[in-house]
Parts: structure tokens; C-alpha cells; sequence
């Protein structure tokens, strides 16, 4: 038996396991960016547009937030794809990676049926072996589909050779990001901390690549992303770059492999922090030690958030004469009202923002269910701890913790962005952020009603965040019909700054989130545990 024994056998599990997850993640990515990119067609739609919009983007903090400046040598549409969507969306490759990679090597361990599995004729290498393949997979999928997507556009300078480079870039990071995830599911214990750990890798890439493209130096060679967008689709098609992305994922895999064979199964490189000799009063109870299990991604993504609140800040003063000069943008931002344009990008951003944190409050409420499957929940309510009290000390930890993080996000905002404008804007951003807490607190309802209803189809509920998410990205900039916004819980908070201040929508929202709530955890309270 070689080391590689059994590796083709648990790659088909896994794609059959993944079928519906990889394609939903090809389908966000492929599709997503050809609409992204004909939402840019439109935006720039003559040359002088072209020519305005690069002039807007030149700047330290524009720079920041798309790609190098090389761009601008021959700022093409497809140029403007490259340099304005890639950096961004090759994120989302790289976070399907390490996704893809822990789910099938370290969260088989924890679960228990890797143990399992290897008790049979299964070599060493198999299940991380397995796991990268099916990472590769997954991104060579992605790439074919950009390859073939983009150019049917039709688009002006969108070319079949440009797109196939396009394609690999997104396909070279995601690699990169699965072999690093090779490496962190070795050194911690569990899925949460291998993922977070990978989840942290990606975002010091992208800003590595922010900070480097910003003072326009070499720094944004050290990053990933930073390799991808020099490979210059549709303006140099370099192709070389990609070199650095595959020698990466084949040296992480090589290290993941050999860390994987000294250390036991189910164990990390990492060895755990010994912990009290007796419990603190406060973990005693149940939402003390609910907190202590979300403290750390609590923690992750209020880090997450202050971070993109102090990135934005210092660009709220260029709102008004750098989009009046794009007629897309400014008809959007006007669309939405407001005496200002500054009013109307806050109503939007902050709408963004807080899809980000029901992405949080979602995660937050389904660690219940990751504690039920995982059978440490059946452990816990065969003390005196009810289900009821179970489930609802995740629920309140997901309905607070979200609210702050968002308030945290909208404070560094306002304070980071007052000394580039005139106007008052601290307290415009933490009223705006207040009044979506009643929108998260649907999503969370929302979460808990599956979980106790329908355990197996929570995947439905990130499909509603992921709407939300499109539907409040794109549908100022496509100008989509005012029922669009409807269907998601964030379409009915009141567009302040933008829009006067109402309050029976947040309070129908807060009723609607306390009935959900309500109606999972009668449905928890009455079914089987699902320990499986």
C-alpha cells in the first residue's frame, strides 16, 4: 500500500458530497462576474468616461481598492474588468479553497471519520491528498467558466485569450489558498481554527496588495493577489505570474503533508492551552459558555469590520467630485436621495455593511446546529440545561454580537471620514447602522427557524444573504425595481441619511424576527438531536 492509496476513491466521495457547493460557488462566481462586468460596460460607456473614471481612480486610496496602477496605460473596458473586478472577486476563490480543503481533511477528523476511514486500506497522504484535488478541481472549473463566459459578452476588448488568462488568475489564487489551507488544518485542532486561520491569510493577502498597490511599490509582489492582477488580463496577458501560484501550492501541500504525518489523527501541530483546574462562574452558565465557544470568531470579524470601516472613512470626502463625473454612479446615488451624494453612499454602504454582519449573526445562530452534529451538544443538555436555554444562549449571542459589530464598523467610519468633510457624519453612520439591527435580527430568526425546523436545508438561509448582498451591491448601480429590495429584510429599513426616519418598518421587522425565533425554538424543543 503506497501513501496515495485510496486517494481517487475518497476524491469521488467528496465531489459527490460537494456537487451542489461547488457548483452553487461557480455559479455565485462565473455568472456574478459577467454581471458585474456588464454592470461596468455600463458605467463606462464612451471613451471619455473611460478617461474620467481612471483619473478618479488614481489616487492612493483608489488604488487601494482595485489594482495596480499599470492599468492605466490603456484603460480598455477590459482593462477596467481586470483592474476593478479581479482583486476583488479572486477572494472569493480563495476563500472557496480553504473552505473546500478543511471541510475534506481537518473537519473529517474532528467529526471522527477519518479515524474511521483509515482503519481501512487508505494511505497516509489520502484525505489531504483528496481534499487539494478537490480544491483544484473546483478552481479549474471556475477558470473554464470565466474562460468561456466573459467573451460571449460580446464586450469591446473582452477577448477569448484575455479571459483565459482572467480565468487562471482567479484559478492560480484559489490554488495558493488551498495549499495554505493544507497547512493550517494541521495545526489546530479543529475546523473553525483551521478555516479561521486560512480565512486570515486571505485578508492580510488583500491587504499586503492594498498597501503595496497604494504606494505603488513592490510590497503587492508578496501577496497572492498581488500576482494575479500583474499577470494584466486584457491589457499585457502575462502569464508567467501564474508560475508563482502553482510552485506556492506545491510547496504548502508538500509542508501540509509532512506536518500531516507527525501529529496524531484529530490532533494539531498546536498543542492545545491547558485550561482552568475549575470552571469560572461565568462559564457556568449557558451564555457564558456560549460566549466563550463564538468569542473568537466575535472577535475575527469585529477585527474584519473595524478594518473596512477605516478603510472607507478617508474616501467619504471624495465622494462628491469624484462620482459626479461617472453618470451611472452619480444617477444611482441620486436615485436613492438624500441631500447629498455623501448621504446617499452612506444608505448604501452601510446596507453592504450589514450583509457582512448577517453573514456573522447566520454563522453565529447555525453554531448551535455544528454543535449538535458534532454530538458535544447532546453532551451539554444531558445536564440540567434545557434545549430551550441551549439554543437560545446562541441566538442571543449572534443578536447582540452582530449589532456590534456593525456599530463598530460605523463608528471608525464616521470618525475616520469627519476630517475629509464639513457636514456632521458620526452620528448619521451610527443611526444608519442602528436601524439595520432589526434586519440582522431577521436573518438570525430566520436561522433559528430551520434549525429547528428543518435542520438539513439551512443552506437555504445563505441563499437569502447572498441575495441581500446582490440585491443591495448591484441594485442601485442596475437601477432594479424597488420589489427587488422587498424580498430581502434589508429593503424594508428606511434609506436614512438618504430618506426620512420611520419607525414602524424597524418595528415590524423586530416583530417578525421575534416570531421566527420564537418558531424555531418550539421546533428544536419537539425534534430528535440529529448527532450524524
Amino acid at each position: 500500500m503506497s501513501a496515495l492509496t485510496g486517494t481517487s476513491t475518497l476524491l469521488r466521495l467528496a465531489l459527490r458530497r460537494d456537487r451542489i457547493r461547488i457548483t452553487l460557488w461557480i455559479l455565485a462566481l462565473g455568472p456574478g462576474t459577467v454581471v458585474l462586468a456588464l454592470a461596468l460596460a455600463g458605467v463606462y460607456p464612451t471613451e471619455a468616461e473611460r478617461q474620467a473614471a481612471m483619473v478618479t481612480v488614481n489616487s492612493p486610496a483608489g488604488l487601494a481598492f482595485t489594482g495596480p496602477a499599470h492599468y492605466f496605460t490603456d484603460y480598455t473596458l477590459g482593462s477596467i474588468v481586470s483592474h476593478q473586478l479581479l482583486g476583488f472577486t479572486a477572494i472569493f476563490a480563495g476563500i472557496m479553497s480553504v473552505l473546500l480543503v478543511v471541510r475534506h481533511s481537518r473537519a473529517e477528523e474532528e467529526t471522527g471519520r477519518a479515524e474511521l476511514v483509515r482503519a481501512g486500506v487508505v494511505g497516509r497522504y489520502a484525505h489531504l491528498a483528496s481534499a487539494l484535488a478537490v480544491a483544484v478541481i473546483a478552481n479549474l472549473a471556475l477558470a473554464l467558466t470565466l474562460a468561456i463566459l466573459l467573451p460571449l459578452t460580446g464586450l469591446d476588448t473582452i477577448t477569448w485569450s484575455g479571459s483565459a488568462l482572467y480565468g487562471a488568475a482567479h484559478a492560480g489564487v484559489g490554488i495558493t489558498f488551498a495549499g495554505l489551507a493544507a497547512i493550517t488544518a494541521q495545526l489546530t485542532e479543529s475546523s473553525r481554527g483551521a478555516n479561521g486561520l486560512g480565512m486570515a491569510g486571505v485578508g492580510a493577502a488583500y491587504l499586503v496588495r492594498a498597501a503595496g498597490d497604494a504606494a505603488d511599490s513592490g510590497l503587492s509582489w508578496l501577496s497572492p493577489i498581488g500576482w494575479a492582477q500583474h499577470t494584466f488580463p486584457y491589457l499585457d496577458d502575462v502569464w508567467w505570474p501564474l508560475l508563482l501560484h502553482v510552485a506556492t501550492f506545491v510547496a504548502c501541500a508538500a509542508a501540509g503533508m509532512a506536518l500531516s504525518v507527525r501529529r496524531d489523527v484529530g490532533s494539531g501541530m498546536r498543542a492545545p492551552r491547558r485550561g482552568r483546574p475549575t470552571a469560572s462562574a461565568a462559564l457556568r452558565t449557558p451564555i457564558g459558555f456560549a460566549f466563550r465557544l463564538h468569542r473568537g470568531m466575535l472577535i475575527g470579524f469585529a477585527i474584519g469590520m473595524a478594518l473596512l470601516g477605516m478603510s472607507y472613512g478617508p474616501f467619504l470626502g471624495d465622494i462628491e467630485t469624484q462620482f459626479r463625473d461617472i453618470s451611472i454612479i452619480d444617477e444611482a446615488l441620486t436615485a436613492i436621495g438624500g441631500s447629498t451624494l455623501i448621504d446617499a453612499f452612506l444608505a448604501m454602504l452601510l446596507s453592504i455593511m450589514a450583509t457582512v454582519a448577517a453573514v456573522y449573526v447566520v454563522m453565529a445562530v447555525f453554531r448551535a446546529r455544528s454543535e449538535e452534529t458534532s454530538g458535544r451538544g447532546e453532551q451539554v443538555l444531558g445536564t440540567w440545561q434545557s434545549r430551550t436555554t441551549f439554543l437560545s444562549a446562541h441566538v442571543l449571542i449572534a443578536m447582540i454580537g452582530g449589532p456590534l459589530i456593525l456599530l463598530l464598523m460605523a463608528a471608525l467610519l464616521g470618525i475616520t471620514g469627519q476630517p475629509t468633510v464639513e457636514e456632521p457624519v458620526i452620528v448619521k453612520t451610527l443611526v444608519t447602522a442602528l436601524i439595520h439591527i432589526p434586519a440582522l435580527w431577521v436573518f438570525g430568526g430566520l436561522a433559528a427557524a430551520m434549525v429547528g425546523w428543518a435542520p438539513r436545508a439551512t443552506s437555504l438561509v445563505w441563499v437569502s444573504v447572498a441575495y441581500a448582498g446582490l440585491v443591495g451591491y448591484l441594485g442601485p448601480l442596475l437601477q432594479l425595481p424597488s420589489w427587488t429590495a422587498r424580498l430581502s429584510p434589508f429593503g424594508w429599513v428606511p434609506g436614512y441619511p438618504a430618506e426620512d426616519l420611520t419607525l414602524l418598518p424597524l418595528i415590524g421587522l423586530a416583530l417578525v424576527a421575534a416570531a421566527l425565533i420564537a418558531l424555531g425554538l418550539a421546533g428544536f424543543r419537539h425534534r430528535d438531536l440529529d448527532t450524524t
